[in-house]
């Protein structure tokens, strides 16, 4: 057997021999396993999740507070990834999103790249989008010399199964920008497509901080309550945590 005979038999799959299609004992067949893990890697990679947070699970999201007295795990930490959870176990027989809120560091998109994560190994089609992002390539299709149209770069928003918009809000919020906004968001709202959202402006005036109406506009703002479930998180910013420790350890 030649060395390239030799490799393509390893590459042959030992619960459907190359087939597709997987014998299950005293139930006929159904597709194989090793066909299912190809298109959730094939989903992976079309979901546009950041480097970053490619490793962003259920199991490595860690409610700040000592985790061997319950009395002491912040709350809404706890709670937020209980709902997460429970998000995902019903899908797809849920029909709102999830709007997560909260300060800078307390894992808002952590929790949302460990849905769409858990929803892609369920075979679903998952999007993700930083807001900013996507608006800066709405504005580069206006060029003729990007090569892109408002369309290419908006369709894949549109039919996205379960989309992810992170930091939403986090533009300055000029006409152009609430008037792309509410494109996106009602035409996802009007055929029914899950949407998830992050933001880390409140509901409720913090100080003299600016609230999630005076980046979006009410009328956004109400839309928000058909879609989602609203879910605020609390406490530190892990990543300020990280950087004073790994400052006291230079």
């Amino acid at each position: 057997m030649s060395p390239n005979q030799r490799r393509i038999a390893q590459q042959i799959c030992e619960f459907c021999s190359g087939t597709g299609w997987e014998l299950v004992a005293g139930k006929g067949v159904r597709q194989c396993r090793c066909r299912i893990s190809e298109r959730v890697n094939e989903l992976l990679e079309r979901s546009r999740i950041p480097k970053r947070y490619e490793n962003c699970s259920f199991e490595n999201y860690y409610p700040q507070g000592d985790p061997w007295k319950e009395k002491d795990v912040n709350e809404s930490q706890r709670m937020a990834l209980r709902d997460a959870k429970q998000f995902v176990d019903e899908y797809p027989g849920v029909d709102f999103g999830l709007l997560l809120l909260g300060p800078c560091g307390v894992g808002k998109t952590h929790l949302a790249v460990a849905i769409l994560r858990s929803l892609v190994r369920k075979g679903i089609q998952c999007l993700f989008y930083d807001f900013r992002d996507l608006l800066k390539e709405i504005q580069g299709s206006y060029n003729s010399v990007s090569q892109t149209s408002e369309l290419k770069v908006l369709s894949p928003i549109y039919e996205a199964e379960v989309l992810v918009l992170d930091e939403l809000g986090a533009s300055k919020p000029t006409d152009w920008v609430r008037d792309t906004m509410t494109q996106i968001i009602n035409t996802r709202y009007n055929d029914k497509k899950i949407t998830l959202f992050t933001s880390n402006y409140q509901d409720r005036q913090v100080l003299q901080e600016e609230t999630l109406v005076d980046r979006v506009g009410v009328r956004l703002r109400s839309r928000l309550y058909e879609m989602c479930k609203v879910i605020e998180i609390k406490g530190d910013d892990y990543r300020q945590k990280i950087g004073g420790t790994r400052g006291r350890r230079s």
